[in-house]
Parts: structure tokens; C-alpha cells; sequence
């Protein structure tokens, strides 16, 4: 008897041992194919953004793009892109990122291939001004200009007689004047259609008492402080380190404002200028832009 219900008790654990081995084969077996799914689907992203970074923009021969780029975000752009351009045999040469009155001149006189830190309106102003024979061959982002200051955190604290400083170069003072009248504080004479003209003898009523000092962009951020309000450029924003999202107002996204690549009309064709706007175009790089600015850059608007 004894001996029967040993042999009982020893089925009854084998049995037992069996089931245990089998879930854990089973269970073994789901980890093993779940960690093989996620390696291929780890693969197939990883495979996806080389494919998307070894997209072929060139296939000429070597050659080194000089150019003439604000720091932020532009430099940033060519610099992100730099990677993928000279695995195509172009290398691009930042010549300067501290932008003056002559970049369009050094491109016109061949000084450079390109430059990036401007937008339409403005080049063609200056190829009015100075006989330039200059294009753009790409729009690459927009950087709306924005309402900023240091004492009030909406636009509802901002009291009677507030001084407000704004931009005064050609087109950016356009911009900040439209943007203080969609926020409510003046009214632009509606005949004003040359943008480029555009100044404060063109407001036809403040619906809000304000001062209005017109200054060079460089300054506006150094003086801040002596204003209430302050409208600046976002490159310039980013650069002094400001929080661009704590703005009080600005233009929209959508504004025809955005910043171009400019060469010379006889290189508008240029198979590795237009290479490097391609590589600014793609969906990486407006990637890249919507991850890195918060908002305060914003690709421009393909085709």
C-alpha cells in the first residue's frame, strides 16, 4: 500500500514539474517574440532615419559652398544639415554669422555662394536700392516677430502711456506696427501698400495711448528694460537668450515673412546650392526646427 501511494505522489509531481516547465517554455517563448518585434521595430525606425539622412540631394563633383548665415537659427540649419550634404561631396563654409549691411553685396560680388538671414520683401528692397541681381531659391522657416517685456506678463497689465520700442529698418518695422495694431493699440493708415516705407507717420490713431520709439534692432534687447514693451526679431530673441514663449503678441505662423536662401541670379540653377535647400526642405530638418525652437521658428510653408 505504502508503496502504491509513493508511486501516486511521484506521477502527481511529475505532472506537476511538466506544467511548470511547459508555462515557462510558453511564457519564455511570448518574451523572446516580444523583444523580437520591438528589435524589428527599433530596426525599421532606425532604418527609416538613415534612409531619410542618405537621401541624395548631389551627385557632382566635390565642392565647398561659402556662405553667410545669422547664428540662430540659420548657422544652426546649415550646421544640422552639414552631415548629410558632405557625405554628397559638399561642404558648406559658414564665412560669418554676425550679420551687417553688406551680406548682399559679398554675394553679389561673389564673396560668398549664399546667404541665409533675410526674407523677400527685404531682398527685394535691396535689389532695388543697389542694383543687385540677386534670387531667392528657397523659403526655409519663419521667425514671427514678437511682442516681449520685462515688467507685464499679458497684454491686459500693459497701462496708458506704456513706451514701446520697435524695429527701424525696412519691413520689420511694418511688422511690428501691424502687430500692435491686431493687438488693439493703433490703427495704420489702410493706403500704406509699400511695407517698406512703412513708419510711425503712417499711424492714424492710437486707440491706446503709447509711445512708440523706433530703434535698430541690434539695441532693442540691450534696452528692454527702459521700456515697457519691446517688439523684436526672434533670431535676435533666441540669441539674447529669451523665453520666446512668454511673448505678449505676435505675428502668425502663417507670415510671408519666412527667411530664403539668396544667391546670384546666374547660380539660381546651382546643382549644390539647390541641394542644400533641399536638405533644409526636408521633413528631417522641419523636424529638427519644430523640436529644437519651441514654436518661436516654424518651417516655412514647401512650395
Amino acid at each position: 500500500m505504502k508503496k502504491q501511494i509513493k508511486q501516486v505522489l511521484t506521477l502527481a509531481l511529475a505532472s506537476v514539474l511538466i506544467g511548470l516547465f511547459t508555462v515557462g517554455c510558453s511564457a519564455q517563448a511570448a518574451e523572446t517574440s516580444d523583444s523580437t518585434a520591438t528589435t524589428a521595430a527599433a530596426e525599421t525606425t532606425a532604418a527609416d532615419t538613415t534612409a531619410a539622412a542618405d537621401e541624395i540631394y548631389y551627385t557632382g563633383e566635390p565642392v565647398t559652398l561659402k556662405a553667410l548665415a545669422d547664428i540662430t537659427p540659420h548657422a544652426e540649419l546649415l550646421n544640422y544639415i552639414a552631415p548629410i550634404l558632405e557625405k554628397q561631396g559638399i561642404t558648406i563654409e559658414i564665412v560669418s554669422t554676425a550679420a551687417d549691411s553688406t551680406w548682399n553685396e559679398k554675394t553679389e560680388n561673389k564673396e560668398v555662394d549664399f546667404n541665409y538671414f533675410q526674407h523677400l520683401p527685404y531682398l527685394e528692397s535691396e535689389n532695388e536700392a543697389n542694383g543687385y541681381d540677386l534670387v531667392s531659391v528657397g523659403a526655409i522657416h519663419v521667425e514671427p516677430i514678437s511682442a516681449y517685456s520685462n515688467k507685464y506678463t499679458s497684454v491686459d497689465q500693459i497701462p496708458d502711456d506704456a513706451k514701446i520700442v520697435i524695429p527701424n529698418d525696412p519691413t520689420n518695422e511694418y511688422r511690428a506696427l501691424k502687430i500692435l495694431e491686431e493687438a488693439g493699440f493703433i490703427k495704420l493708415d489702410p493706403s500704406v501698400e509699400d511695407s517698406l516705407q512703412a513708419d510711425i507717420t503712417n499711424i492714424t490713431e492710437y486707440v491706446k495711448p503709447v509711445t512708440i520709439t523706433e530703434i535698430d534692432s541690434a539695441q532693442i534687447i540691450g534696452l528692454a528694460n527702459d521700456f515697457d514693451v519691446y517688439i523684436t526679431n526672434t533670431n535676435k530673441a533666441l540669441e539674447a537668450g529669451v523665453d520666446t514663449t512668454k511673448y505678449l503678441f505676435r505675428e502668425d505662423a502663417d507670415s510671408p515673412y519666412a527667411n530664403i536662401i539668396v544667391t546670384r541670379a546666374d547660380r539660381a540653377n546651382d546643382p549644390a546650392i539647390l541641394a542644400v535647400v533641399k536638405a533644409l526642405e526636408s521633413e528631417s530638418t522641419r523636424a529638427y526646427i519644430e523640436a529644437t525652437y519651441n514654436n518661436a521658428v516654424v518651417p516655412a510653408k514647401v512650395g
